[in-house]
Protein backbone atom coordinates (compact mmCIF):
# COMPACT_ATOMS: atom_id res chain seq x y z
CA UNK A 1 0.00 0.00 0.00
CA UNK A 2 2.95 2.29 0.53
CA UNK A 3 4.21 1.37 -2.93
CA UNK A 4 6.94 -0.79 -1.48
CA UNK A 5 8.82 -2.38 -4.37
CA UNK A 6 9.58 -5.58 -2.46
CA UNK A 7 5.96 -6.04 -1.38
CA UNK A 8 4.74 -5.27 -4.88
CA UNK A 9 7.13 -7.90 -6.27
CA UNK A 10 5.84 -10.48 -3.76
CA UNK A 11 2.21 -9.80 -4.73
CA UNK A 12 3.07 -10.14 -8.42
CA UNK A 13 4.86 -13.42 -7.74
CA UNK A 14 1.90 -14.79 -5.77
CA UNK A 15 -0.50 -13.84 -8.57
CA UNK A 16 1.82 -15.43 -11.15
CA UNK A 17 1.79 -18.66 -9.14
CA UNK A 18 -2.01 -18.39 -8.81
CA UNK A 19 -1.82 -18.58 -5.03
CA UNK A 20 -4.39 -17.04 -2.70
CA UNK A 21 -3.72 -13.92 -0.67
CA UNK A 22 -5.86 -13.00 2.31
CA UNK A 23 -6.05 -10.00 4.61
CA UNK A 24 -6.76 -10.79 8.23
CA UNK A 25 -9.69 -8.95 9.74
CA UNK A 26 -7.30 -7.65 12.42
CA UNK A 27 -5.06 -6.07 9.78
CA UNK A 28 -8.11 -4.68 7.99
CA UNK A 29 -9.32 -3.10 11.23
CA UNK A 30 -5.92 -1.62 12.11
CA UNK A 31 -5.38 -0.10 8.67
CA UNK A 32 -8.91 1.24 8.29
CA UNK A 33 -9.04 2.63 11.82
CA UNK A 34 -5.72 4.40 11.34
CA UNK A 35 -6.75 5.92 8.02
CA UNK A 36 -10.10 7.05 9.43
CA UNK A 37 -8.35 8.63 12.42
CA UNK A 38 -6.28 10.88 10.16
CA UNK A 39 -9.06 11.40 7.59
CA UNK A 40 -6.88 10.01 4.79
CA UNK A 41 -9.54 9.90 2.08
CA UNK A 42 -7.20 9.01 -0.80
CA UNK A 43 -5.58 6.19 1.16
CA UNK A 44 -9.01 4.96 2.30
CA UNK A 45 -10.09 4.71 -1.33
CA UNK A 46 -6.88 2.81 -2.19
CA UNK A 47 -7.37 0.51 0.79
CA UNK A 48 -10.98 -0.21 -0.21
CA UNK A 49 -9.86 -1.04 -3.75
CA UNK A 50 -7.11 -3.31 -2.40
CA UNK A 51 -9.62 -5.12 -0.17
CA UNK A 52 -11.89 -5.76 -3.15
CA UNK A 53 -9.05 -7.62 -4.85
CA UNK A 54 -7.90 -9.65 -1.84
CA UNK A 55 -10.35 -11.44 0.42
CA UNK A 56 -10.62 -10.44 4.07
CA UNK A 57 -10.19 -13.49 6.26
CA UNK A 58 -12.63 -13.42 9.15
CA UNK A 59 -11.26 -15.06 12.26
CA UNK A 60 -13.85 -16.99 14.20
CA UNK A 61 -11.59 -19.27 16.19
CA UNK A 62 -10.46 -18.09 19.62
CA UNK A 63 -7.28 -20.17 19.37
CA UNK A 64 -6.25 -18.21 16.25
CA UNK A 65 -6.98 -14.90 17.98
CA UNK A 66 -4.95 -15.95 21.02
CA UNK A 67 -2.01 -16.85 18.78
CA UNK A 68 -2.32 -13.51 16.96
CA UNK A 69 -2.14 -11.72 20.32
CA UNK A 70 1.12 -13.48 21.11
CA UNK A 71 2.63 -12.59 17.73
Amino acid sequence: MKRNVIVDHKFREVRRLKQDVFISCITYYEVKRGLLAINATRQLAESDKFCQIYKILLIDDLEIIELACEI
